[in-house]
């Protein structure tokens, strides 16, 4: 499958100011393609249910929506799977937190979140990595000071895989500088999940990352913030 890049969401159903999946759906009409299933304090049940409401928006798009942890949240049985795994039945698409498991469980797509370079001294065969925090971030504090770009850049050079930057991304001048970094995309959670108008933050977060990494491309007004 396609390497993760551009913009990816985590979902936070705290956060959003109508329903989640509802949030999901302006952001993928927004552009964005991959979307981490993170709800990691509900009922496995209640996960489930959600990863099948979430699923069908992502791939209408052509997305992938990856599940936090090690469990897929795939249904016993359910129809022809829209997206095929290279192994059989229905895409698995994991993303792991730097704690383990180790190594990571088989499946079509694997992330890793890490923080520093003892962290990404473990990989193994993780498909890309998220690397936090880069800016100051009210989503997911505690979890050392900021990278910053140059502390990002540093990271991305030891990384053995693509690169997504992650924490307090909520601007397109935040998405130039993480990919000028060396990130092959930003994942993004309260600039969308708290939004007022999703779909806009994620088009005017999108179209920055696209614009920075399209050759000979202007950044746009917007981006220049």
């Amino acid at each position: 499958m396609q390497p993760v890049s551009g913009v990816v969401l985590l979902t936070d159903r705290r956060s959003v100011r109508a329903d989640l999946c509802d949030v999901v759906a302006q952001a993928v009409a927004g552009g964005v393609r991959c979307v981490v299933l993170r709800e990691k304090d509900l009922p496995r049940a209640e996960r489930l249910a959600l990863a099948a409401e979430l699923r069908p928006i992502l791939a209408e798009a052509g997305g992938t929506l990856i599940v936090a942890g090690p469990d897929p949240l795939l249904p016993d049985t359910e129809p022809a799977p829209r997206i095929p795994s290279i192994f059989g039945g229905a895409l698995v698409a994991l993303h792991l937190p730097a704690a383990g498991p180790y190594p990571p469980p088989v499946a079509d797509l694997v992330g890793r979140s890490c923080h520093d370079e003892a962290e990404l001294d473990r990989l193994t065969t993780e498909d890309y990595v998220t690397l936090s925090p880069v800016f100051p971030t009210r989503s997911k504090p505690g979890y050392g000071p900021p990278l910053r770009p140059d502390g990002l850049a540093a990271l991305v050079s030891r990384s053995p895989v693509p690169v997504l930057a992650l924490g307090g991304i909520e601007t397109p001048a935040q998405v130039r500088a993480c990919v000028e970094a060396g990130a092959t995309g930003v994942a993004v959670q309260g600039a969308i999940m708290r939004a007022r108008n999703p779909h806009q933050v994620a088009t005017t977060l999108t179209t920055a990352h696209r614009r920075t990494t399209t050759p000979g491309s202007a950044p746009t007004p917007s981006a220049q913030r």
